[in-house]
């Protein structure tokens, strides 16, 4: 079965919620971007957190979504990770890597949602979801 991207960004958001991810947020960047449709934006209090969050979202997509990544960037120093899903770009980074780049300042233009992490849990498989 074939996810939508809005759908994709929405699973790959409640994998990082799953991991205790903070500040999720996601951009939709169609209409303005020709690379993707969605950012996802997630932060992890520590590199070992970030790891943790890219971990989950990659296992929980390829378990249950068949789907890989067709890149992953910064899995060593793991201040920011990016995995590009083609459609959906994920973004974890630790807090002070976040607020160097600001990413949502930089596409602060475009629509975004910032998800309730309880209700995102909510669409994670059941056997995925944390006890």
């Amino acid at each position: 079965m074939s996810l939508s991207p809005e759908r994709l960004a929405t699973v790959i958001a409640a994998h990082a919620a799953d991991r205790k991810a903070m500040d999720i947020t996601i951009l939709d960047l169609r209409g303005v971007s020709g690379f993707t449709d969605f950012f996802v934006v997630a932060t992890g209090n520590t590199d070992r957190q970030t790891k943790a969050i890219s971990d989950a979202i990659h296992y929980g997509l390829k378990k249950h979504e068949g789907l890989l990544p067709r890149r992953i960037e910064g899995e060593q120093a793991a201040t920011w990770i990016l995995m590009d899903y083609l459609d959906v770009v994920v973004h974890v980074f630790t807090p002070d890597t976040r607020d160097h780049y600001r990413l949502e300042s930089v596409w602060g233009d475009v629509p975004r949602s910032d998800p309730d992490p309880e209700q995102l849990l909510e669409e994670l498989p059941v056997e995925s979801a944390s006890a």
